[in-house]
C-alpha cells in the first residue's frame, strides 16, 4: 500500500542557519514586502526614465503600455493581482510607481499579496525540495531521472515559447 510522506519539515525544528522553518518564511515574506516598496518608489522616482532605462526598453513600450493600462483600471488591486501573474509580478509595481497609485492603498494591496503569495510558494516549493531529497535518498536513479525530465520539459517550453515569439515578430514585420 502506497502512503504520502509530509515532505515539509517540522515548523520547530532548526531549518536554516538555526531557525525554525516558520521564522524563516516569514522573513522571506517581510524581504518580499520590502522588495515591493523599493520597486514602487524608484518607479515613482524615476517616473518616465523608466521607458529609457535597460529594463524598459528590453520589455518594450507596447508592454509597459499594456502593464499601464491594468494598473490604470484596478489600480490597487492590479498590485494584488500581480503577485500571480509571473511577468506583472516583476513589473507592475514599478509601473504603479510612475503611475503614482495611491501609497496607503499600494502598501495594503502589496501586504495582502505577500501574504497569501508567498506562503504558497515557500510551502509548495520546500516541499517539492523536500520530496524530492526524501526520493533521491530512497532511490538516487529515479531522483536522477525526475530531475532531468523536468529539465527537459523547461528547456522544451523555453524554446517553443521563443519559436512562437520568433514566429509572431516575423508575421508582424511582413504585414
Amino acid at each position: 500500500m502506497w502512503r504520502a510522506m509530509i515532505a515539509v519539515p517540522a515548523p520547530t525544528e532548526p531549518f536554516f542557519l538555526g531557525m525554525p522553518y516558520w521564522l524563516v518564511g516569514a522573513i522571506l515574506i517581510l524581504a518580499l514586502f520590502g522588495a515591493f516598496q523599493v520597486y514602487y518608489w524608484v518607479g515613482r522616482r524615476l517616473g518616465e526614465k523608466l521607458y529609457d532605462s535597460r529594463v524598459g526598453v528590453r520589455l518594450g513600450r507596447d508592454r509597459i503600455a499594456k502593464i499601464e493600462r491594468v494598473v490604470e483600471r484596478w489600480g490597487a488591486l492590479a498590485v494584488y493581482g500581480c503577485f500571480w501573474v509571473p511577468m506583472l509580478r516583476h513589473t507592475l509595481p514599478w509601473v504603479a510607481g510612475a503611475l503614482r497609485v495611491s501609497y496607503p492603498w499600494y502598501v495594503v494591496a502589496s501586504a495582502l499579496g505577500c501574504l497569501t503569495w508567498a506562503p504558497i510558494w515557500w510551502f509548495g516549493l520546500t516541499a517539492l525540495v523536500w520530496g524530492w531529497l526524501e526520493l533521491a535518498a530512497r532511490s538516487p536513479m529515479t531522483a536522477a531521472v525526475a530531475a532531468v525530465a523536468v529539465i527537459a520539459l523547461v528547456a522544451w517550453l523555453t524554446v517553443r515559447r521563443r519559436r512562437r515569439r520568433r514566429a509572431a515578430e516575423d508575421q508582424a514585420l511582413a504585414s
